[in-house]
């Protein structure tokens, strides 16, 4: 129980990490449509179709075919999301020991007072001396 747990939790992450949502998944068959559509009307085959609507050709063919400018909003996967990226890169100059200084610990600036309250003095606050 514990493995099918673990696959479907890596797997909800896994999808959620490439930005795919239900709304996607429902508009799956408007895009195998549209792709028919081209096959019969342009002759495109799917890689094709596919750069003409999610790859280098996108902004080309929305330029000469404003005609299907509502059926290209009923497309999957059109929202824009800004993804980064960060990486970081350690050299290994870095850990040299001839590059590291030593630097002194600075003097401590703090000191113990003693409390003010009376109460720890009369015993209020103490164990029992006897049981």
């Amino acid at each position: 129980m514990s493995k099918l747990s673990a696959i479907l939790l890596s797997s909800l992450i896994l999808i959620q990490s490439i930005n795919l949502s239900f709304d996607d998944a429902l508009q799956l068959d408007e895009l195998i449509e549209h792709a028919q559509f081209h096959k019969q009307e342009y002759g495109d085959n799917f890689i094709v179709f596919l750069s003409k609507h999610y790859g280098e050709l996108k902004a080309e063919h929305s330029e000469k075919h404003q005609e299907e400018q509502k059926d290209h909003e009923q497309l999957p996967f059109q929202c824009q999301s800004h993804i980064t990226l960060t990486a970081f890169v350690i050299q290994d100059s870095v850990f040299e020991s001839d590059t590291l200084e030593s630097t002194e610990a600075p003097e401590a600036n703090f000191y113990y007072q003693s409390s003010f309250s009376s109460l720890h003095k009369k015993g209020i606050l103490q164990p029992p001396k006897q049981a």
